[in-house]
């Protein structure tokens, strides 16, 4: 087997599933990449035995043959090789890969490809199509509030709720809680809810264009995902278990409704982030007759305060937040102004855009 190949051509699939190869792992081969030319199409697979990415590279020169090989080092060498390089990929016979450009020559120890786990396209019994920009709304707008190693493994991912006519998408780490939509055509689908893990929801992210209208076909299981668009197809085993009543937690109930520019809020969150305690990350909110002042303190008796004006005229309230956890949500948020709702000091606050609610976001308060 050997294959010819421009730097770039190689480099772009290598990227895309470098994310998914163990650093660590128990079983060797799992650091590597699966290589298989055949009839001038590459294909390249990498998989930690969770999640799985294949990609394909067609009208490449060269012998057929498969192997694998050290995706890390594959991918650094072609990364440090100068623009526009001709890499010529040679397998031996003693397990050994040759890699070739220009005066530069490297030598790679391979593993025989019939080892390489994969995972099985089991029967899907949900398919349907999206634009990719529709794809990537659902997961930039909330996966930022998934958990991280919480011992509730289902809120390490990201919950994928399938309607007839919507598809929504809920991630909440149990203090914060983020729920967008949107609409589809009729797809001829009962209710369906699905948690696709953290790692495979950051990196079905990666490919994702937001201005793209290209199709991206899904389909799922009981116990898989597969996300494929173009040369581009993601597999991953999804949580088992259930995800919390998210319409349960969200309040009802809140009286006080504030509409402030978000961009404006932003900034000046941004500016009492700096002094605020760099543990619990708390600034107070205090709003009252169309003003909304922002203070933070940190323990080296340390105080900002800011204010801007907002769309207010009820009682007047103060609150307190993880200065964090808001920003993260208003950026989020794609929207001028933002109506931010609240009934006391104790009770959750929840914001969107103020011209729709397709896009929620919940933030449990703090004491400071």
């Amino acid at each position: 087997m050997n294959i010819n190949i421009q730097k770039e051509t190689l480099e772009k699939p290598l990227s895309q599933i470098i994310g998914v190869v163990e650093k660590r792992q128990t079983l060797p081969i799992l650091g590597n990449v699966y290589l298989e030319l055949n009839q001038s199409v590459l294909t390249l697979v990498g998989s930690d035995l969770e999640t799985e990415i294949t990609t394909k590279v067609e009208n490449v020169e060269g012998s057929d043959g498969k192997t694998t090989v050290s995706a890390r080092k594959l991918y650094d060498i072609c990364r440090s090789l100068p623009n526009e390089s001709q890499l010529s990929l040679i397998i031996e016979q003693d397990n050994k890969m040759i890699v070739k450009a220009g005066k530069s020559r490297f030598t790679l120890q391979t593993l025989g490809a019939d080892n390489y786990p994969r995972l099985e396209e089991t029967h899907w019994k949900n398919e349907f199509t999206l634009e990719q920009n529709q794809l990537n709304s659902l997961l930039t707008r909330t996966s930022f509030s998934m958990a991280q190693q919480d011992v509730r493994y289902f809120l390490n991912g990201l919950l994928i709720e399938i309607h007839n006519d919507h598809i929504l998408s809920v991630a909440t780490d149990g203090h914060r809680l983020a729920k967008t939509q949107v609409m589809v055509a009729p797809l001829g689908i009962e209710q369906v809810q699905s948690i696709v893990p953290r790692k495979a929801v950051i990196e079905i992210g990666k490919f994702l264009d937001a201005n793209s209208d290209a199709p991206v076909s899904v389909k799922l299981n009981a116990s898989h995902i597969s996300i494929q668009s173009g040369n581009f197809m993601f597999i991953s085993k999804l949580i088992d278990g259930r995800f919390p009543d998210y319409e349960k937690v969200i309040p009802a109930n809140l009286d006080k409704h504030i509409i402030i520019n978000r961009e404006n809020l932003i900034n000046i969150l941004s500016r009492a982030a700096i002094l605020s305690n760099e543990k619990f990350r708390g600034v107070s909110l205090s709003v009252d007759n169309n003003v909304l002042q922002v203070r933070s303190h940190n323990p080296d008796q340390e105080h900002a305060k800011d204010e801007m004006e907002v769309s207010y005229t009820g009682e007047a309230i103060e609150i307190g937040f993880n200065v964090n956890y808001l920003l993260e949500a208003l950026k989020a948020c794609d929207s001028e102004n933002i109506d931010l709702g609240l009934l006391d000091p104790n009770t959750s606050c929840t914001f969107h855009a103020e011209e729709s609610s397709d896009t929620l976001y919940l933030i449990m308060p703090m004491r400071l």
